[in-house]
């Protein structure tokens, strides 16, 4: 995270992205090096994007470029959205790529974050709730999951994003539309990092 870290970015035609991308940097505290284009998508290191797509998918673009070894979910229980980033970020990061979770109020993993990332072929039933204080060694990329809440700081220097998600847990009237709003939340995600570990956007 040092100062002069650098991306490279292949504006498009029209500079599509060219906005989002001067924020995301100041964000980060990085610096963007624009180099020729001429193709109609913007590419930020080997991740080509939509004209159209999304400010997050900017965000996770970069971040891929910076390459972390180290990233980050946090919210305020550690008991679902950072609990699911936390599982599939670990089936999509190389070798290497160390993931964490944590949350400012930390309580338990909910089942229906279990049973969401069991529908994908993961398991995360060992999975604990930790506390900002359990993480260990350096982080490089801390990713803020709250949109309701007041979510967790971390004080440390690191990249930051935040990609506010709705809270699942007590969603909808039912037992099994709030079901439904965990494997939401889920879907989300793993579009997310999948852009953001593998590169590609579906």
């Amino acid at each position: 995270m040092a100062n002069g870290t650098t991306v490279d970015v292949t504006f498009g035609d029209g500079m599509p992205h060219a906005d989002e991308m001067g924020e995301v940097a100041r964000s980060l505290g990085i610096d963007v090096v624009a180099l020729e284009g001429g193709d109609v998508q913007t590419v930020v290191g080997d991740v080509s994007l939509p004209a159209d797509g999304p400010r997050w998918m900017v965000e996770a673009a970069v971040l891929r470029a910076l390459g972390p070894k180290h990233v980050l979910f946090l919210c305020v229980a550690n008991s679902a959205r950072s609990q699911m980033a936390e599982g599939l970020a670990r089936s999509l990061a190389p070798a290497g790529v160390t993931i964490s979770s944590a949350g400012s109020e930390p309580t338990r993993v909910r089942p229906q974050a279990i049973e969401a990332l069991s529908e994908v072929g993961l398991d995360i039933s060992g999975h604990a709730s930790n506390g900002m204080d359990d993480i260990q060694g350096q982080v490089d990329a801390v990713i803020t999951l709250c949109a309701e809440e007041v979510c967790p700081v971390w004080l440390d220097r690191a990249w930051r994003l935040h990609w506010g998600l709705p809270d699942p847990a007590g969603a909808g009237r039912t037992p099994e539309e709030e079901m439904e709003a965990f494997r939401s939340v889920r879907d989300e995600l793993m579009r997310r990092l999948t852009v953001l570990f593998l590169g590609v956007s579906e």
